[in-house]
């Protein structure tokens, strides 16, 4: 048995160590867990070679999250700020010469065009995903929504022609079963969802006092 010798240069040791990165998931966030987790419907037990449901459902969340809904519509030559019904500009209407596009600017809302035959959840599905195992608060579910970048003009005159549209991140809050929309909040710089005091907004917004 022999005592335990302290090298000298201990700190160029500690330095030469090499330490790989950890397996912890340390970014912070508002979203729970499952909420970014896709629905799969495969059998419990498959065939052997088949994916478990646990595989399916990581490829598949990792496949999403390559998607860009933006790209995808400039891929078709959709321009996402031109989706929005505006106010006629009736002095500067193009003439047929100059565009080749029809010269009718969009009127129709997106509503109209909606179809929710093919969607896997139903809404009051997507806003339980906020729900955690063990807690009453349920949090905001990650979404992407066609927004104006000006809120304050957005609110006042969405229809503006000054305004722009982009797909933006938003926390889901809650859904409304009248008028079939859903309440959602943008994500700030961070990615989190949260109100004028830095609080994280849950439970669609509601406060205990109501």
């Amino acid at each position: 048995v022999t005592a335990f010798k302290m090298p000298e240069d201990f700190g160029s040791v500690l330095d030469k160590q090499v330490i790989g990165p950890t397996t912890e998931n340390l970014i912070k966030s508002d979203f729970p867990v499952q909420s970014f987790k896709p629905k799969v419907q495969i059998a419990f037990q498959g065939l052997p070679g088949q994916c478990n449901p646990k595989m399916e459902v990581e490829r598949r969340r990792r496949r999403y999250l390559t998607f860009d809904i933006a790209q995808l519509l400039a891929n078709k030559g959709i321009d996402s700020n031109q989706l929005m019904p505006r106010h006629h500009d009736l002095d500067n209407m193009p003439t047929i010469e100059e565009k080749k596009d029809p010269v009718f600017p969009v009127y129709l809302p997106l509503k109209i065009f909606d179809n929710d035959e093919y969607d896997c959840r139903t809404p009051e599905e997507w806003i339980s995903l906020g729900l955690e195992p063990g807690s009453h608060d349920r949090k905001p579910v990650p979404g992407k929504a066609l927004l104006p970048t000006d809120d304050v003009l957005g609110h006042e005159d969405p229809k503006s022609q000054k305004l722009i549209y982009k797909w933006i991140d938003v926390g889901v809050l809650d859904y409304d079963k009248d008028t079939e929309l859903y309440l959602v909040h943008k994500t700030d710089k961070n990615g989190l969802v949260r109100d004028e005091k830095g609080r994280p907004v849950l439970n669609g917004g509601v406060t205990p006092e109501g």
